[in-house]
């Protein structure tokens, strides 16, 4: 598999090592440096790329990696409110999209959980939910893509009746989430719901970038030679 790597940060690096220990070739690295030879002809014979850079960026990066047809795998959050347009896009295309949030396979399995664990806690009124999210100072976006994927999974289990709107993304800033920023901490994920009486807690911690880098490498080798828009439910059936 050729790769192209679009944003060449932390988990650029990271997933250039993986993406070499599993036997695959980094044919083009885009970074800031030299977003002059992100062109249709650099991208050529790409199986896939990989994009991981800013908020601002990302949306244009895969847009132009859909139109010169190369698969792309995106874990870039906090410009996702433009995510249905750009899928709309890649339909129309007839190239490949896999997105997710967060890579980790911890972090997906915690999605499941949380929304078990919510449909669950519908019954008991008396419990109030809050979401903390804690993750290095360098990070743009808060609170986190993770986050709010949390949220939107609680919301859409929530009892209908009780007046949640049918799209849980526009509401999701209705569950309290707390972003902190310290130090260089990958990502620690809480999910609390607590009573006058007791407390009961989903967390997930994430230890180092390589699981995410993993996650991600593994997504673009099931995106390659595809067609469509995936996320990591279709990877993890």
């Amino acid at each position: 598999m050729k790769a192209a790597i679009i944003g060449y940060g932390k988990m650029g690096r990271e997933i250039e090592k993986l993406l070499r220990e599993r036997g695959h070739e980094v044919a083009l690295i885009i970074d800031q440096e030299n977003t002059h030879d992100f062109t249709a002809e650099r991208l050529q014979g790409v199986d896939v790329a990989l994009e991981f850079t800013t908020p601002s960026t990302a949306y244009e990066n895969l847009r132009r990696c859909i139109e010169c047809k190369v698969p792309v795998v995106s874990g870039t959050t906090g410009w996702t409110e433009r995510l249905k347009e750009l899928e709309a896009y890649c339909q129309a295309q007839g190239s490949a999209l896999f997105y997710a949030s967060n890579f980790s396979l911890g972090v997906n399995l915690l999605f499941r959980l949380n929304r078990q664990l919510a449909k669950l806690m519908n019954r008991f009124n008396h419990y109030e939910v809050a979401i903390e999210e804690v993750h290095h100072t360098q990070k743009k976006d808060a609170p986190s893509g993770t986050a709010i994927t949390l949220a939107e999974g609680i919301l859409c289990e929530l009892d209908r009746k009780e007046g949640w709107v049918n799209e849980p993304t526009a509401e999701a800033n209705q569950i309290a989430i707390t972003s902190i920023r310290e130090g260089m901490i990958p990502g620690i994920h809480t999910i609390t719901y607590e009573s006058a009486d007791d407390k009961l807690e989903l967390r997930h911690e994430i230890k180092n970038r390589r699981t995410l880098a993993e996650g991600a490498v593994v997504a673009a080798e099931f995106l390659c030679g595809k067609v469509g828009v995936y996320t990591m439910e279709d990877l993890l059936q």
